[in-house]
């Protein structure tokens, strides 16, 4: 129907807007006149615009109504209802152990993780506890090897000492009753080039030590007995070297008693000079 009117709408306007043709005559006339105007154009008269169409709206159709669900029984509803419920209970049941499992999992693994890091803590303070023990044990020994070596030195001391005493005791006894004077002799005056060689020789014989120093030399002043029993060793002099002074402290120890002077006489007191380049 719109399509209709429009047709109509778009025929009129063209329709209005066609212009007349004109006609034109000349009229001769043997006198000489002006032209005369022409005539106006006479403008269209307006053509009535055609009704619009009215379109028509049908009427709606009628509502046609769902036709009415059939009651259910209640009995069945009930059935229903209580079928359910027993589902949902279940389905509750099942969710509840499920948490209850996971918690208790966890629970375990937390229990076995505690009792690992516990039993691996006891391990730990086991070991330090016998490692102290190890090194009370070591340091204990220790005191009680140097509390023997030191009890060892001072029994050596007090026998050395009593030897002395008792060979002093002798000589003096001897001197008193017209010696020729041999205890002078045994503790007084220096030692001559063949007594300190002597001794040196024996003490070199003793001597353990590998290294090649000839720079190194290490003074001792050694205390012997008449009977030339070591009761004494005093460094002097350090050589410098830790190793060689306890070298030429154990070969003196070893090499007691020490030899002699010709007449059977020693220096209680005897000052050595040991050199490394003698010694070899």
């Amino acid at each position: 129907m719109h399509a209709v009117l429009l047709l109509f709408l778009w025929v009129g306007v063209s329709w209005q807007n066609n212009e007349p043709t004109e006609v034109q005559a000349e009229i001769w006339d043997m006198k000489v006149q002006d032209a005369a105007p022409p005539a106006p154009t006479p403008e269209p008269a307006p053509q009535p615009e055609p009704e619009p169409e009215v379109v028509k709206t049908p009427p709606p159709a009628p509502k046609v109504e769902a036709p009415p669900e059939p009651k259910e029984d209640p009995e069945i509803a009930l059935q229903r209802l209580k079928k359910k419920k027993l589902e949902e209970e279940k389905a509750e049941k099942l969710e509840q152990a499920r948490l209850k499992k996971e918690a208790d999992e966890k629970l375990a693994k937390l229990e076995a993780k505690k009792k690992a890091d516990q039993k691996a803590k006891e391990d730990k303070e086991k070991a330090e506890q016998e490692e102290k023990e190890k090194a009370l044990a070591a340091e204990k020994e220790k005191k009680k090897a140097a509390a023997e070596k030191l009890a060892k030195e001072k029994a050596d001391k007090a026998a050395r000492e009593k030897a002395f005493a008792a060979e002093m005791s002798r000589i003096t006894g001897n001197a008193a009753k017209g010696s020729t004077g041999t205890a002078a002799q045994s503790t007084g005056g220096r030692a001559d080039g063949g007594y300190a060689a002597a001794i040196r020789a024996k003490i070199k014989s003793n001597l353990v030590y590998g290294e090649q120093d000839d720079s190194l030399s290490a003074t001792y002043v050694i205390t012997q007995l008449p009977s030339g029993e070591v009761i004494g060793v005093r460094k002097v002099k350090s050589s410098g070297s830790i190793a060689y002074d306890n070298a030429i402290e154990n070969a003196i120890t070893k090499s007691s008693p020490l030899p002699k002077k010709k007449d059977g006489t020693v220096e209680r007191d005897l000052e050595l000079v040991f050199k490394l380049k003698e010694m070899h």
